[in-house]
C-alpha cells in the first residue's frame, strides 16, 4: 500500500484476504504486509522481498499465497515483473490466488489473457497518475505555492489555507494534512535573512570567495539548516538558488515513476516569478550569477580540464558535490556549461565514472532529435498537401483534424550477443490514432527505419520489445522511411461532389 484510496488499505485488505480463507477453508498462517511503500519498483518492499526469498530457498511453510488483487505484486511499468513473481511462487510449489478478482487463478485461457491485461492496466494506472500528478504540480507552481523539498537556510515552509491566509510553520518533516491547504515560502528568523544577505553582500561587494565566507561562518559558530558546519558548496547553493529572489523553479530534475533521475535543461523547467516574499534584493543575486558566469569565462577548456584532472589525481573520483566543495576550482555547472556535461568532461580527462553514464550523452541528443523529427515531418505532410498543427506541451501531432500522431524515439542498444534491440515506449496517455516509431541505428545516431503503429491493432500497449527481425505480427508496420504517412495525410482536389 502506498497513499493511494482507501480500499488498498492493509486493513481493508486483510480483511477481504480473511474471508476469502474462511470461504475456502484456508487458514492464514503468515502475513507479509509493505505498509505506506510504492509499488512501482521492488525497492523498500523489504516484505515482498522476504515472501520471494522464503519461497524460493524452501522455508515457506504454506501452499496458498493469497493476494487481494492483480496490482497488490505492483504496479510495475513492465507487466512482466509481477507475472514473474507469481512465476517463481508456482515453480516453487507454491499457488497463487485472488481474492478479490472476477476470475478463478486456475491457469485457464481466459484467466491468462484477463491477468495480461491486469497488469498492464496496473502500469498505465501509475503513468497516467504521474502525467496528472504532474500537470497538476505545475499548475500549483504557477500560482506561487511550494511543492515539495526543505526550504532551505533563511527560509520558513509556511502553510496557508485556500485565502492563502497564514496558518502554521511546518517544521522539518512536517506535511499539510487538508487537501485544500497549500504551502509556501516565507522570510526565516531575522538573524538567518541577515546572514543570507551579508553571504551576498561578502560575495559581490568584498570579493570574498565561497570558502572564505563559509570559512567566515564556521568562525563565528553558525551552522546551515541541517546544523552542520558550511562548506564552499553550501555558501555556493545559497547563491545560486532564485527562491532567494521569490522565485518558484520546480522540475529541474525529475524522478518519474522512480524509473531514472534525469537532470532537466533550462528550458523545461517551470518558473513562476515573484512568487514568494524575497529576502535577497534581485540585483545582488544578478551580480553573484554575473561573477560567477565571469569567473568561469575567465578559464581556457584547457584550464578548466587541467583543474579538472588534478582534482581526480587528488580525490580519486568525480562527482557534482566534489567538485562544488573542491577549493579554488569552477563549479560542476561551469562543466555543464562549457562541455555540454559533466560525463562528457570526464571523458575528456579520462576518468570513467563507476556507472556508465554514456546513455545520459545519447538520450540527450535523443531529445534534440525528438524535436527535429517533429518539424520534419509536420514539413513532410505539409508538402503532401495536408494540414498538420502540433500540441506545444506534448507534441502530439494533429492531421487534417481527423486523426492523431505520436512521434517516439527508439533508442538502439547493442546485445552481448552482438545482436540489436530496441525498448520501445509509447505516449498510450495521449491516445494518439498512430504512434510513429524511430528505431535509432547501432550507433544512435540515425533513423535506421520507422514503424506507423495504429492504436487499433495495439490497444492499451505502452511497450514493446523490438528486435531486428519481429515477424508479420510488427514488421508489417514497419517503412524505410515516412513516406507511407505522408500518403496518409495527402489530399487529392475533387472536380465534383454530390
Amino acid at each position: 500500500m502506498s497513499t493511494e484510496h482507501q480500499k488498498y488499505s492493509t486493513e481493508n485488505q486483510a480483511d477481504a484476504i480473511a474471508h476469502y480463507a474462511e470461504a475456502r477453508g484456508l487458514t492464514i498462517v503468515r502475513t507479509y504486509a509493505d505498509e505506506g511503500k510504492s509499488g512501482l519498483n521492488l525497492e523498500g518492499r523489504l516484505q515482498l522481498q522476504q515472501l520471494i526469498a522464503d519461497v524460493t530457498e524452501g522455508r515457506a511453510d504454506f501452499e496458498v499465497v493469497l493476494v487481494y488483487d492483480v496490482s497488490r505484486w505492483g504496479r510495475f511499468q513492465d507487466a512482466d515483473q509481477s507475472a514473474y513473481y507469481e512465476y517463481v511462487c508456482r515453480n516453487a510449489g507454491v499457488a497463487v490466488q485472488y481474492c478479490a478478482e472476477q476470475f478463478d487463478n486456475d491457469g485457464s485461457l481466459s484467466a491468462t489473457v484477463i491477468k495480461s491485461m491486469k497488469r498492464a492496466m496496473a502500469g498505465e494506472y501509475s503513468r497516467e497518475l504521474s502525467a496528472k500528478v504532474f500537470a497538476g504540480q505545475c499548475r500549483l507552481i504557477s500560482y506561487g505555492f511550494r511543492q515539495g523539498g526543505p526550504a532551505g537556510f533563511g527560509l520558513r515552509r509556511v502553510l496557508v489555507d485556500e485565502q492563502r491566509q497564514p496558518k502554521a510553520e511546518l517544521a522539518r518533516g512536517e506535511h499539510k494534512s487538508l487537501q485544500t491547504d497549500r504551502v509556501i515560502l516565507s522570510p526565516g528568523p531575522a538573524e538567518e535573512v541577515e546572514t543570507v544577505r551579508r553571504m551576498y553582500r561578502m560575495f559581490t561587494l568584498g570579493g570574498h570567495a565561497e570558502s572564505q565566507i563559509a570559512e567566515t561562518l564556521n568562525g563565528e559558530g553558525r551552522l546551515t539548516d541541517l546544523g552542520r558546519p558550511w562548506t564552499r558548496g553550501s555558501v555556493h547553493q545559497v547563491l545560486t538558488n532564485e527562491k532567494y529572489v521569490g522565485n518558484n523553479v520546480f522540475n529541474r530534475t525529475s524522478f518519474k515513476l522512480k524509473m531514472r533521475r534525469v537532470r532537466n535543461p533550462p528550458e523545461a523547467w517551470v518558473r513562476q516569478e515573484g512568487a514568494f516574499e524575497p529576502i535577497v534584493e534581485p540585483d545582488f543575486f544578478a551580480a553573484a550569477q554575473r561573477i560567477i558566469q565571469e569567473r568561469c569565462r575567465r578559464y581556457s577548456d584547457e584550464t578548466l580540464l587541467e583543474r579538472l584532472s588534478e582534482l581526480f589525481s587528488r580525490e580519486g573520483r568525480l562527482s557534482g558535490l566534489i567538485i562544488d566543495e573542491a577549493e579554488g576550482m569552477p563549479s560542476s555547472s561551469a562543466y555543464r556549461h562549457r562541455f555540454g556535461s559533466l560525463v562528457r568532461a570526464y571523458q575528456l580527462i579520462g576518468f570513467s565514472p563507476p556507472r556508465d553514464y554514456r546513455f545520459i550523452e545519447i538520450n540527450r541528443l535523443l531529445r534534440g532529435l525528438h524535436a527535429d523529427v517533429v518539424k520534419d515531418t509536420m514539413r513532410g505532410i505539409e508538402e503532401a498537401g495536408g494540414e498538420v498543427e502540433a500540441d506545444q506541451e506534448t507534441d502530439l501531432i494533429a492531421v487534417n483534424h481527423e486523426f492523431t500522431a505520436s512521434i517516439v524515439i527508439a533508442r538502439c542498444h547493442p546485445t552481448p550477443a552482438g545482436g540489436l534491440k530496441w525498448k520501445l515506449r509509447l505516449d498510450t496517455g495521449l491516445r494518439p490514432d498512430i504512434s510513429v516509431a524511430v528505431r535509432m541505428d547501432a550507433g544512435n545516431a540515425a533513423a535506421r527505419d520507422y514503424y506507423l503503429l495504429p492504436r487499433l491493432d495495439l490497444g492499451r500497449i505502452s511497450r514493446l520489445r523490438l528486435s531486428e527481425e519481429n515477424g508479420i505480427g510488427l514488421d508489417a508496420y514497419r517503412f524505410d522511411d515516412l513516406a507511407a504517412l505522408f500518403y496518409l495525410a495527402s489530399r487529392e482536389p475533387m472536380r465534383a461532389a454530390a
